[in-house]
């Protein structure tokens, strides 16, 4: 398989994916700590990971590669005992951590264990009843709440990888997340891209050193010049010009425009691709509960303005915006519950719009959005169906739960 990233559109033939299998992280969710880790509700483990290697062989099926976080990081730290020891220091600094007592006792005990297992412990948490380290300073608490039941909080949203990190083109994305629930999974990533062989000279056309936000789930790749970014609880407008600018300006892009999504900023529909995703050429899903009575929304076309800054143009026609930025005729619009007042919101909440396309016409979603499902066989695409009870408990579907590494090129 090709190293590096090629990701030149939304609906090229998948070759490779970046997964993460979900783990005992899922199991450290409580109820007083749902909505601190951005749950609705506890799945059950064994279920999930049956359903996510459900979902897993259903893309190595049809021709892509599995590539697993968890194992890239482990080659990494295993390579390299002070890129590991760089990594734990990181991660403890932006946990709240400084040296002392805890920062020594939490380093000594990651680092004591198989790196695999270090790994592992990261995205499930540390519990404070894992180790015994004697508190005797205020210094030794920070970043600690005294009623938490953990010194490293897990990191159950892990198994939706779309939203660390974006691939963009030949390059990425590594993302200042939203909420500090998320915050330690780019970390994760930037280690695995600045480290791994597999990805050498990849361009980073914006790092998570930032202030502001965005999320992967917001970032979609229409075609080879163009991308669509929502504009959302997750990503903010700032962050979309300053990207734009990016990619606009570096020569190892190949992007000139940029179409923004406003859509509603809430937790139903924290991301443009729980509502709106690209599955054919000319064809996509949509929930229209993000438009306003009369169909319009707001959609702004970034392109290269003089002297390095960026012009906007305002339009309140998804339709007809996408039409312009992807010089088509005509394109197909398929409303997620057939737009039903019921069926829409209902299928939408369990990622009825969030599907992901292995190649033109052909796409990978939940089963449990049978609305959904026989409408898209309607219009003439080929669905594979997966597995749902559990994974979507956490509020993400086929595209949240993946990462396209390499795409053929349309």
């Amino acid at each position: 398989m090709n190293n590096g990233i090629n990701v030149n559109s939304e609906i090229g033939k998948l070759k490779s994916v970046l997964l993460h299998r979900p783990g005992a992280e899922v199991e450290n969710i409580t109820p007083d700590t749902m909505k601190q880790l951005l749950f609705d509700d506890i799945p059950y483990l064994k279920i999930a990971q049956k359903e996510h290697d459900f979902f897993a062989q259903t893309l190595r099926d049809n021709g892509a590669e599995t590539v697993y976080i968890e194992n890239l990081a482990t080659e990494v730290f295993e390579k390299s005992s002070e890129t590991k020891e760089e990594f734990l220091s990181h991660l403890l600094h932006e946990a709240g951590y400084r040296p002392g007592r805890t920062y020594d006792g939490l380093t000594e005990y990651l680092t004591s264990m198989p790196t695999k297992d270090m790994v592992e412990k990261v995205y499930a948490g540390v519990r404070k009843n894992e180790l015994d380290i004697k508190r005797t300073a205020l210094s030794d608490m920070a970043g600690s709440d005294a009623e938490n039941y953990f010194y490293l909080n897990p990191l159950p949203n892990a198994y939706f990888t779309r939203d660390p990190q974006a691939s963009m083109g030949v390059g990425m994305t590594i993302n200042k997340m939203t909420f500090p629930a998320r915050q330690p999974e780019s970390l994760i990533t930037e280690y695995v891209m600045a480290n791994h062989p597999r990805f050498k000279d990849t361009p980073i056309w914006r790092d998570r050193n930032h202030t502001t936000r965005i999320e992967g789930g917001d970032e979609l790749i229409l075609n080879k010049t163009t991308v669509a970014i929502g504009v959302s609880e997750r990503t903010s407008s700032k962050t979309i010009q300053n990207l734009a600018k990016e990619l606009f300006a570096n020569p190892l892009s190949t992007f000139d425009t940029v179409l923004a999504v406003e859509i509603p900023h809430n937790h139903a529909m924290m991301h443009l691709d729980t509502v709106f995703t690209m599955i054919n050429h000319d064809q996509f899903t949509v929930f229209p509960g993000i438009m306003d009575g009369a169909g319009n929304i707001n959609v702004f076309i970034l392109r290269p303005g003089q002297d390095g800054e960026v012009e906007i143009e305002h339009l309140t026609d998804l339709k007809a915006a996408l039409k312009k930025v992807l010089n088509l005729s005509e394109l197909d619009l398929i409303e997620c519950g057939a737009g039903d007042p019921i069926a829409a919101p209902r299928e939408q909440w369990n990622d009825g719009s969030n599907t992901l396309a292995i190649a033109p016409g052909e796409i990978v979603t939940y089963d449990r959005n049978y609305v959904t499902v026989e409408l898209l066989k309607e219009h003439g695409i080929k669905v594979h169906e997966i597995l749902s009870s559990e994974l979507g408990r956490g509020r993400g579907g086929a595209r949240c739960m993946s990462q396209p590494l390499w795409r053929e090129d349309l």
